[in-house]
């Protein structure tokens, strides 16, 4: 059995991490030690994003920053490994142009970690890449290190997408829906909710579709009536879900549910059905609206996040204008704002009346804006409620001060509560009066 040294970084989203995590899960079993010092480490792994340029870029420097790991006289690193995205993408282009990396391994290949280690090693490979047409996705037989904090985990539900957006990639890096059964998910969660979990962060590429490869007993639906069961987990939170497939009968479980957040992710892109044609999304200015308003009148209360794409080829000011008042109007508690640039293999690259880089700038800053106006009124609008408020440890300024979020905060992504009286540990859920606020921020005392 090996018994190297390790050291992983992983970029990008929630689900790649939990693809670095069943890495991290197999690497265990075979004797690897992780050590937090890059320079310290035998083998030093990358998981990669390449969703984006900005992504791109962060991948490739920081592959290049290690690579330098491999003089002795600035650490010990023999093996070199790129997974993810952005091998996926770019493993035959990038063999000539980053030789310092030793090994390629797609987004369907990487549960075979070990073995490829392996015959790197003993010098058994005939080839740098392993990047094939993704088909795999982890069950619950798989090992998995769950590297977030102990009271929270993300639960990957499926992967790859079907639904085939003209300005994403996601389908091309990660391969067609494949999802996983609603009895190997509960038996993760259950697992996770023995080690310590108590909020379970549902994540894939398109909750939505979840389940519609598999049979009737296997959907949205039935996943969260059975995870509801599972004891431990007090809070089950949804990411990614589209509005174009919402059904009454997963926002009746939510509404009805003593466990499920109210709280939704749920990717809107635009308000333009225009616009929304030539992304590829099947839904209109008016259907977005009523399944907004649907949400909005059986949960009431109910906390949305979402993301919309400015400067879209085509987008006329006329566009902008309605995206503009349906944010105004919607008031989202959370929202993304993303500027559109062409993606190489995407259908948008081809598509004609492309918007100026000063034109998406400006849209920018002005959805920007008038979002932070909206947090900025919705987070006075708790001040004197008393919200229920997972504790994460001590606020990374001061350790006079606890840091948590309430059911309307997801890790990572939004804002927290900041507690200045009071004593709670990381894990706990405690009740906050909230005196104060800020722009994204909540401030409060725990109460009993």
């Amino acid at each position: 059995m090996s018994e190297k040294s390790l050291y992983f970084s992983s970029l990008g989203c929630s689900k790649n991490l939990v693809d670095s995590q069943v890495m991290l899960g197999y690497l265990g079993l075979d004797g690897y030690n992780v050590v937090t010092e890059p320079k310290e480490a035998e083998v030093i792994i990358v998981n990669t994003c390449s969703f984006v340029e900005a992504a791109k870029k962060e991948s490739i420097e920081t592959i290049l920053d290690f690579a330098d790991l491999k003089d002795p006289k600035q650490g010990k690193c023999k093996a070199l490994v790129m997974a993810g995205c952005m091998a996926q993408r770019y493993s035959t282009d990038l063999e000539d142009s980053m030789p310092e990396v030793d090994l390629f391994i797609g987004t369907g290949e990487y549960n075979k970690i070990t073995i490829l280690l392996k015959a790197l090693e003993e010098d058994k490979l005939e080839k740098k890449s392993f990047v094939e047409i993704p088909k795999y996705i982890h069950s619950d037989m798989d090992p998995r290190i769950n590297t977030s904090p102990g009271y929270m985990a993300w639960l990957k539900v499926s992967e790859g997408c079907n639904r085939n957006c003209t300005f994403c990639i996601i389908p091309t890096l990660r391969g067609k829906l494949r999802s996983r059964s609603v009895e190997s998910l509960v038996k993760e969660a259950t697992r996770l909710a023995e080690s310590g979990v108590k909020e379970l962060n549902l994540i894939s590429q398109d909750l939505s579709d979840y389940g519609v490869d598999l049979n009737e007993k296997n959907d949205l639906h039935e996943l969260l009536l059975a995870l509801e069961q599972v004891h431990g987990i007090e809070w089950i939170r949804l990411f990614y879900y589209y509005p174009d497939d919402l059904t009454e009968e997963v926002i009746d479980v939510i509404a009805n549910s003593k466990k499920i957040c109210t709280y939704l992710d749920m990717p809107v892109q635009h308000f333009s059905s225009k616009i929304l044609r030539k992304m590829n999304r099947k839904i209109s200015t008016e259907e977005m609206m009523e399944k907004i308003y649907r949400l909005k009148e059986k949960i009431p209360g109910i906390f949305l996040r979402t993301s919309v794409i400015v400067g879209f080829p085509g987008e006329t000011q006329d566009d902008f204008n309605l995206l503009k008042e349906k944010i105004a109007e919607v008031e989202f508690d959370h929202l993304g704002v993303f500027k559109y640039s062409d993606e190489e293999g995407t259908p948008a690259i081809n598509l004609g009346d492309k918007i100026s880089q000063e034109v998406i700038d400006e849209r920018f800053d002005e959805v920007y804006e008038i979002q932070k106006e909206i947090s900025a009124k919705k987070m006075i609008s708790h001040i004197g409620k008393t919200l229920e408020v997972l504790v994460e440890g001590a606020h990374p300024e001061t350790a006079l001060l606890i840091k948590g979020r309430h059911v309307g905060q997801a890790p990572d992504i939004d804002g927290c509560v900041i507690i200045n009286d009071g004593l709670g540990y990381p894990g706990d859920i405690v009740k906050v009066l909230i005196t104060d606020s800020h722009d994204y921020d909540l401030v409060g005392k725990i109460v009993h």
